[in-house]
């Protein structure tokens, strides 16, 4: 039931298409090992989040991610109406992994988590057991960086 939401996580989180299949069994088989630990009166969504920001942590902190070469993003044959529709939704695909690659791993976990998985700080807080003043903080220090970094992309290619 969540696969699609995992998937997603991974991939803003910071998993290579390559690795997406591996990276989100991972996540799937540290959440079996932990669901004893799961209280129910939780929701999944951010229990799950967690899991997967310490296995894209993990995956991306390994010396062959450091050393690799990312392969660029593909679009799904046939979800697109028109070359041109495919290309503006490609580039504003890389726009935004190209701004959360500017991010460090923890401002990045709270800026995905809030602006595009939509959930509360609170809930982002007890999902990463970290204090709500500081993930504020970092939320705050993303956006910065976050918006920053697609102006500066964005100067480059000469948009306007």
């Amino acid at each position: 039931a969540y696969f699609d939401y995992v998937w997603r996580l991974v991939r803003r989180l910071g998993g290579r298409e390559r690795d997406l299949e591996d990276l989100v069994h991972d996540v799937f088989v540290a959440a079996y090992h932990a669901f004893e630990r799961y209280d129910a009166a939780r929701p999944v969504k951010p229990w799950l989040y967690g899991i997967a920001f310490r296995v894209v942590s993990d995956y991306r902190r390994k010396a062959s991610f450091q050393r690799e070469v990312a392969a660029s993003d593909r679009e799904v044959a046939g979800t697109l109406k028109t070359p041109l529709a495919a290309l503006e939704t490609l580039e504003m695909r890389q726009q935004v992994q190209d701004g959360l690659e500017a991010l460090p791993d923890d401002q990045r976990a709270v800026f995905v988590m809030h602006e595009l998985e939509e959930l509360s700080m609170p809930e982002i807080a007890d999902a990463l057991g970290t204090p709500l003043n500081t993930l504020y903080s970092r939320l705050r220090l993303a956006r910065k960086r976050f918006s920053q970094r697609v102006m500066q992309r964005s100067l480059q290619r000469g948009d306007p």
